[in-house]
């Protein structure tokens, strides 16, 4: 049996991010139709958190209920 090292790196991420950047989540781009070989996205325009910040329910869309992940990632700087 192959032996595999995980590491596990722990940080903020406000400090991997530049100063003068704030990051937004805009529309979900889960495929709601993978399963049956088509795509299909459910409309979701904008992540709204589920509940307060520092819980899991933070990480989960209040509209669309898909995780944070599913929305695209947006950096928005002072100049935006």
């Amino acid at each position: 049996m192959k032996r595999v090292r995980v590491v596990v790196v722990k940080g903020s991420s406000a400090s991997s991010r530049r100063r003068g950047e704030t990051i937004r989540y805009g529309e979900c781009e889960k495929n709601q139709a993978e399963s049956i070989g088509g795509h299909a996205v459910d409309g979701c325009r904008e992540f709204m958190a589920r509940g307060e910040e520092g819980t899991a329910a933070a990480l989960i869309c209040a509209a669309c209920g898909c995780h944070r992940s599913f929305h695209k990632r947006i950096v928005m700087t002072e100049n935006q």
